[in-house]
């Protein structure tokens, strides 16, 4: 089965985190996973091709944003809210906020 990379909330950066959200599209994640717990990717609804859709949550993924759990052939995405909150208090609010 396929296993994706997560970095450990120590190794979270700033400059990355910023970079995973200077795209509009991984807003748009970001704020779709703010509003629930989990969302498997074919909640998000995005019109674009599955690769640059696929793109986008490698992306996020790499950079600490976004938590990916696999359970069969699902992919259910979460928020790391907690751990952004840990190395980066209120960061992930004031984005937030700002996009609403």
């Amino acid at each position: 089965m396929r296993q994706y990379h997560h970095p450990d909330r120590d190794n979270i950066s700033l400059t990355d985190v910023l970079y995973g959200l200077s795209d509009p599209t991984r807003l748009q994640i970001v704020k779709m996973l703010a509003t629930k717990k989990e969302i498997t990717c074919g909640e998000f609804c995005l019109e674009m091709s599955k690769s640059t859709q696929s793109h986008h949550y490698k992306v996020l993924r790499d950079t600490g944003i976004m938590y990916t759990r696999l359970e069969g052939t699902q992919h259910y995405n979460s928020l790391r809210r907690e751990d952004l909150n840990a190395r980066f208090p209120n960061l992930l609010n004031s984005i937030l906020d700002a996009i609403k």
